[in-house]
């Protein structure tokens, strides 16, 4: 596997197609970073951290709409990838449908959101787009 990020995305898109409420992910750091993140910004129920073999696995559970049955997470979007990064300044820093969304950059800083990397000032690279 030569992007663990896109494989990251595409096993919660995959889970979320289907209906399912857990999703069980292989852990690494900044996998647990993108968790943390998307717990706190509310478009995921819970997460688990299970310290289990040589890598571990993190055990998400998906937010659905008790009425519509209906995800938080619209759409995942990878920006950066392996072959070619993106990288930006805190003044060029993007905005996700106007501000609804979020994306997530790798920093000095860590693991932070656009919006937290606008009031710290420091650019980085943009991982996803999250809405």
């Amino acid at each position: 596997m030569t992007d663990p990020i896109a494989d990251y995305l595409t096993r919660l898109r995959n889970a979320i197609k289907a209906n399912h409420r857990v999703v069980e992910v292989p852990a690494s750091n900044l996998k647990k970073e993108l968790t943390r993140i998307l717990h706190e910004k509310g478009y995921i129920l819970n997460y688990k951290f299970v310290e289990e073999g040589p890598q571990g696995t993190i055990k998400i559970a998906l937010k659905y709409d008790q009425v519509n049955k209906v995800n938080s997470i619209k759409k995942m979007i990878r920006v950066s990838s392996p072959g070619l990064r993106q990288y930006v300044g805190y003044k060029d820093m993007p905005r996700v449908l106007n501000g609804l969304g979020i994306a997530i950059l790798s920093t000095s800083k860590g693991v932070i959101t656009n919006k937290e990397a606008l009031d710290l000032k420091v650019g980085g690279e943009v991982l996803c787009y999250i809405y």
